[in-house]
Formats: C-alpha cells, sequence, structure tokens
C-alpha cells in the first residue's frame, strides 16, 4: 500500500496521544520500490549491472545532464573527479565554511588544501569571497547548494573565466590545461530537481555530485551520482568510461559484463577506486526516481510551503528561499532561522521539539568548529556570516509522508518552544 494514501489511519491514532511522534526524515519506501528490489533479488543480479545503467540513464534525462555515473556515495563521486582531475599535493580547492565534513575530507584525501570562505545571507558560498580566494595554486572550486538552494553559478562562473583568472592559472597537466581555468564543481547533495535560470541546476558548473543517502530526496539507502556536459575539446562518452573503469578498480570489465558467456577474461589498466553501486541500492533508487517530478518533488514543496506560509507571519521568523526569479530550490530542507538568538537558546528550542515528539536538526555544524579543522588551524572568527546562519538555524523535518496536521502541529511546537527560550 502506498504510504502516502495510508497517512489517515495514521493521524487517527497520533492524535489520541498527548504529543506526536515525528522522526526528522525517514526514506519514502511504498509498494512500487519494494517490487523493484525484489526484482532485482529474485534476478539473481545484485550487485553492479542493468538497474545502475537504468538509473544513470534517467538521472541524467531528469537533470538534463549528458552522462551520468552511479558511485556508491557523495563522498566517492567527489574523489573520483578530483581523481581525473589530477588534483594533489600543493593544489588548492576553494569550498565554503558552512557545508559538511565530506566536502572538505575529499580535498585532503587527494593531498590537497580545502580553502574556506565564508558565506551569503542564503546559506550558499560567497562569489566574492571566491574571487579573493583564488591563486595560482587554486585547481577547482567546489559550491554547496545548501538545502536544495543553489548557488550563484552566473557569478562564479563569470569569475572563474575571466581573464584575469585564467592568465594565473597553473595547469598541472593536460585535463586542467584544456579547462584552463578553475573547475566548478557543484555539491549537489540536497539539490536534486533544483532549478537555475530557467534551467536544471546540474547545468550551472561543469560537473555536479549528487547524494543518494538515505535522507536524500531520492535514495538508494547509500549512493551517489555524478553528472555533466562537458564542452569540446572533452568527449563525454570517454570521460563516462574513464569514471566507470576508475569507479571498479581500473578493470576493462565490470562484474556482469564478465559474466556473459565466455566474457571472463579481463585487464587492470588503472589505480582504479572500489566505489560501484551495487544493483540492489539502485533499484530503490530507480523506483524513487520514477516517482520523483510527478509525487515527491511536489510533496516536499507542498510541505515547504505549508511552513513558509506560517511562520511569513511570525517578525522573529527568517524563511528560507525557495522560488525566485532566477531559481528555484529542491525542498530538501527547511533550514528556520530565528531572528537575535545565541546558540545556547537554539539548543533548547531543538530539546524541547524532542520532548514533544519532533525530531529537528541543524545543518550544519560549520567545519572550522570541528577538532579535526580546528586543529588545522581553521577559526571560526574569520566566517562570521557562516556562524551567524549557524547559531540560530533549525532544520524542520520536509518529507512526503508529512501532512497538514503534522506540519501544523510541528509549527505550534516551534512557536511555543520559542515563547519559552526567548
Amino acid at each position: 500500500m502506498n504510504k502516502l494514501i495510508n497517512l489517515e489511519l495514521f493521524d487517527t491514532k497520533v492524535l489520541e496521544s498527548p504529543h506526536m511522534n515525528i522522526p526528522f526524515s525517514p526514506p519514502f519506501i511504498d509498494e512500487d520500490i519494494e517490487n523493484e528490489v525484489l526484482e532485482c533479488l529474485r534476478s539473481g543480479w545484485i550487485t553492479t549491472g542493468p538497474k545502475v545503467r537504468d538509473l544513470e540513464l534517467l538521472s541524467a534525462e531528469l537533470v538534463g545532464a549528458e552522462k551520468a555515473v552511479c558511485v556508491n556515495s557523495w563522498t566517492s563521486g567527489a574523489a573520483l573527479v578530483l581523481k581525473w582531475l589530477g588534483i594533489g599535493p600543493g593544489d588548492e580547492v576553494i569550498i565554503p565554511a558552512y557545508t559538511y565534513s565530506a566536502t572538505a575530507l575529499v580535498i585532503l584525501h587527494a593531498g590537497a588544501k580545502p580553502v574556506m570562505v565564508d558565506i551569503l545571507e542564503d546559506f550558499t558560498i560567497d562569489p566574492e569571497q571566491i574571487k579573493k580566494a583564488i591563486t595560482p595554486a587554486t585547481k577547482a572550486i567546489i559550491a554547496v547548494d545548501i538545502a536544495g538552494w543553489p548557488c550563484e553559478y552566473e557569478a562564479i562562473n563569470a569569475i572563474i573565466s575571466s581573464s584575469e583568472v585564467r592568465s594565473g592559472f597553473l595547469a598541472g597537466n593536460d585535463i586542467q590545461h584544456q579547462f584552463g581555468r578553475p573547475v566548478l564543481i557543484s555539491d549537489a547533495a540536497h539539490s536534486m530537481g533544483a532549478i537555475y535560470k530557467n534551467k536544471p541546476a546540474a547545468l550551472a558548473s561543469d560537473i555536479t555530485i549528487f547524494s543518494l543517502h538515505a535522507v536524500k530526496n531520492v535514495t538508494t539507502a547509500e549512493g551517489g551520482i555524478i553528472c555533466f556536459s562537458l564542452l569540446a575539446p572533452f568527449s563525454n562518452t570517454e570521460v563516462y568510461k574513464w569514471m566507470k573503469l576508475n569507479s571498479l578498480n581500473g578493470q576493462t570489465k565490470d562484474a556482469f559484463t564478465k559474466s556473459q558467456s565466455g566474457g571472463w577474461r579481463y585487464d587492470i589498466v588503472s589505480m582504479g577506486l572500489k566505489i560501484n553501486m551495487p544493483d540492489v541500492c539502485a533499484a530503490i533508487g530507480l523506483a524513487q526516481i520514477k516517482k520523483y517530478p510527478g509525487l515527491l518533488l511536489p510533496e516536499r514543496e507542498r510541505v515547504f510551503k505549508h511552513y513558509a506560509s506560517f511562520f511569513a507571519e511570525k517578525e522573529w521568523a527568517i524563511i528560507p528561499p525557495s522560488d525566485q526569479k532566477r531559481c528555484k530550490s529542491s525542498f530538501h530542507l527547511f533550514p528556520l532561522r530565528i531572528k537575535n538568538i545565541f546558540e545556547s537558546q537554539r539548543d533548547e528550542i531543538i530539546q524541547k521539539m524532542a520532548d514533544v515528539g519532533v525530531s529537528t536538526n541543524v545543518h550544519f555544524i560549520p567545519l572550522p568548529m570541528l577538532s579535526l579543522f580546528k586543529e588545522l588551524g581553521y577559526k571560526i572568527e574569520d566566517y562570521p556570516i557562516t556562524y551567524k546562519n549557524y547559531e540560530c538555524e533549525i532544520s524542520l523535518p520536509i518529507y512526503p509522508q508529512l501532512d497538514n496536521t503534522q506540519c501544523t502541529y510541528i509549527e505550534n511546537q516551534i512557536e511555543k518552544a520559542y515563547n519559552e527560550v526567548v
């Protein structure tokens, strides 16, 4: 039975109790998803094979990209992209200080240096700070679409394509030389389905990497997708082949191809990674992505608009951007900000929400506040807007299964907690 249809029964029961029990981000699992997974299990083929290929094709179609490569996480996808670009020791990659740790960790694992910059009020990376941070060692910028809201890609592209930046760019290999400038990578972990300048936001950067983690808009339990539509002189087909090869140990045949009659012989031609996505995971995402444009994304937007309508009347609330002339969110998160509160008050409100059965979250603890990065010399004092947004942010539950009664309950409990704390 479709879980959306079954919500009426759920609501009747929870209203009988003193408070509701609302998790933060459960996965959307219905009969179609279960059947897709069962079909995979019964086929006898559960690792990388035809379902991964189907998910790649559908994902590329959804976001308007020429090619899509499935991997086992956003992090491994980013590692593969940096490997393709040849980024390593002595190189710099610019990132926002306000992001999840994986954005920086992949750079450290490559042996390069994360150069953190501050953000704009809308949580996205500040193009002017990027401009100030670029040096001859800058090989890439990873722009992060926080909460599903696209970055200022037009401004970023103008900066990295300027004659000043191009003339100072030092290419370390043939691929970097063909770009002739720092490469723009989109950390689109939150933004599948987002729109920028009336086009899929994935088309606004050189390479876009989505997350398919369990809490994302589309999930494969764990997974990621690299999408690209590279211009000449690059061949998207050849880049796709390279990424598929190097996502599976540099092996010239994947397991599915090897399993075909007489196809056992293979070769290892590069120092690849082992980050391929299995079919049993792709099956979940395949069923979800078929429902995404017509059901899952519109339902997330419904919840977002319900919150936005309520908080628009509260002078103490800052509503996140969602639908403006230049772009439209994917409604992955509802990062509510509360004016003029301290971090300790924010934490107290979160605890009061937990006490009445509502699980909320914070996105994210800024990188310079985490022990690893503090030990590397990053200081939160250098990123004032990052900290300003963080200390008053509360992420509310947002997913298709939430009905309007539950949304109203969450809103009322937030207001009650605010009045008690502030």
